[in-house]
């Protein structure tokens, strides 16, 4: 894995902060989405993830590892068009994110993607999860695999041999359509078409010293949308 030029990291800093100037932007994205939190993941409802999934050694050491395939299915920044763009968010949410200060995170992109686009992502980024980290780096790698029906999502890195996300439809529903959680804010996002709930199967980063992998815990897909626009206004406190 390759990480990228320290300059992506720099704007996204930025952005976070609410040090940065851009154009006009705008993204639509649909997530394939998983955390090692039972499903539904807690952290949507309160400031720290699910204490019995996070036992070591008879201690229990809370986190939230999570696994976020992104798709753009259209958006820009400025000149830059980013339609079809994908990208990777992986990482570790840590304990207590009250205070929206989080342990670490990956952004990894796409290979084919160019700087331009991969700057323009990155400064997005920083206005759909409006937090800060401990540790924030990027990389590149192959997403070779993003597609998902009815009933299952799958999402690779370089074949699964760098991160891996494979989801499952919820059986729990009245039934057969997914099960659609709706009204339920994501991060700092103003508009969402709705979680749809899907437990993984596996979801799974594999690469350096803080690789992990779990199964059967929390998944979801959910397609996000968020412009420019958006944050003439001050947005509301962001929460995962």
């Amino acid at each position: 894995m390759k990480v990228a030029s320290l300059l992506l990291v720099a704007v996204l800093a930025a952005v976070t902060t609410g040090h940065s100037s851009s154009p006009e932007w705008s993204m639509n994205a649909t997530i394939i989405e998983a955390c090692s939190c039972t499903m539904f993941c807690s952290c949507y409802f309160n400031p720290k993830p699910t204490p019995a999934a996070h036992e070591h050694g008879g201690g229990a050491h809370p986190y939230c590892r999570f696994n976020n395939a992104f798709r753009v299915n259209h958006g820009n920044y400025g000149g830059v068009k980013l339609d079809g763009a994908k990208f990777w968010v992986s990482g570790d949410l840590g304990g207590d994110f009250s205070k929206g200060q989080m342990d670490w995170a990956v952004v990894t992109f796409d290979k084919s993607l160019s700087k331009e686009q991969r700057e323009a992502i990155g400064t997005i980024l920083g206005h759909v999860y409006p937090v800060k980290w401990n540790s924030l780096t990027t990389a590149e790698a192959s997403i070779d695999r993003w597609e998902y029906t009815k009933d299952t999502a799958v999402a690779t890195m370089d074949g699964g041999k760098t991160a891996e996300v494979r989801l499952h439809r919820a059986t729990t529903g009245n039934t057969s359509d997914p099960v659609v959680m709706k009204n339920l804010k994501y991060w700092g996002v103003p508009r969402n078409d709705g979680f749809v709930m899907m437990p993984n199967e596996v979801e799974a980063y594999r690469v350096g010293p803080k690789a992990y992998e779990y199964k059967g815990t929390n998944g979801f897909m959910i397609t996000i949308d968020i412009n420019s626009k958006d944050q003439a206004a001050k947005p509301p406190e962001a929460k995962m």
